[in-house]
C-alpha cells in the first residue's frame, strides 16, 4: 500500500493519497488549499477514484467540492455525519475561515464493517470527536487512517459541540483492539503507532486502565 500526505487548509489538516495501483487511489480528508492540493496529486501522478471522509469538520472537507470536480470522484461520508456536513460553511465562518461549499448532493454511505472503494479498506465506526466518525482500517498493511480520534500524544477534542467524551473513551477502547503494531494516519500531526500510544500517551494509558 502506498500513502502520501500533506498538511493543507487552515488547520493544517493532514490530506492523504493511498493507493495499490492507480484504479484503487482514493483521497482521504481534502481539508483545504485546492489549489496545492491539485499540484501535489499531480506531481504524484496518480488521480484519485473516490474521497473519503473520516468526518465532516469544516478542516476537512474545505477542498472536498474542487477535488469531486477535479477528478469526477465520489464522495463517500458516515450517514450520522450529514448534519456536521451541510453545517461546514457556517461552521468555517464561525472561526473566521471561508471554505468552498461541499457537493449539494449527499454522499455515499459508509457502514460500520463494510468495504470501501480503495486498498482493502474496512470502514470502523468511531464516534466522540465527531458524529458519524470513521477510520479506515487495511488489516494486511496494518494501517488506519482514523482523522481526529487519536494523535500523537493526544485524541480528538471532546469540548466542541456534538462531541461526547463518553463515545470517545468507548472509541479509544475499540481501537485498540487492532494490533499494536498498527500505524495510525491521524488527522494532525505525525503518524504513530498503536503500540507508542498505549505506552506514552496520557489519555490513552487512563482511559485502557478505567476500562480493565
Amino acid at each position: 500500500m502506498n500513502v502520501a500526505g500533506i498538511a493543507l487548509g487552515p488547520l493544517q489538516t493532514n490530506v492523504y493519497l493511498v493507493w495499490d495501483n492507480e484504479e484503487e487511489a482514493v483521497l482521504i480528508d481534502p481539508g483545504g488549499e485546492p489549489e496545492k492540493l491539485r499540484a501535489w496529486i499531480s506531481g504524484l501522478a496518480v488521480r484519485p477514484r473516490a474521497i473519503l471522509l473520516t468526518h465532516a469538520h469544516f478542516d476537512h472537507v474545505g477542498a472536498v467540492a474542487a477535488a469531486a470536480r477535479e477528478y469526477a470522484a465520489p464522495v463517500y461520508l458516515h450517514p450520522l455525519a450529514l448534519p456536521v456536513y451541510r453545517r461546514a460553511v457556517e461552521a468555517a465562518r464561525n472561526w473566521g475561515f471561508r471554505i468552498e461549499p461541499p457537493p449539494a448532493a449527499d454522499p455515499l454511505p459508509l457502514t460500520e464493517g463494510g468495504f470501501v472503494v480503495g486498498p482493502g479498506f474496512t470502514v470502523l465506526h468511531l464516534p466522540g470527536h465527531c458524529p458519524g466518525h470513521v477510520a479506515f482500517y487495511n488489516r494486511a498493511a496494518a494501517a488506519a487512517f482514523a482523522g481526529d480520534v487519536l494523535f500523537a500524544g493526544g485524541v480528538g477534542r471532546w469540548d466542541i459541540p456534538s462531541a461526547n467524551k463518553e463515545q470517545l473513551q468507548a472509541t479509544i477502547r475499540k481501537l485498540f483492539g487492532l494490533p499494536a503494531e498498527t500505524t495510525i494516519y491521524p488527522g494532525h500531526g505525525p503518524a504513530t503507532t498503536l503500540a507508542a500510544e498505549r505506552s506514552g500517551n496520557r489519555y490513552v494509558r487512563s482511559w485502557l486502565e478505567a476500562s480493565s
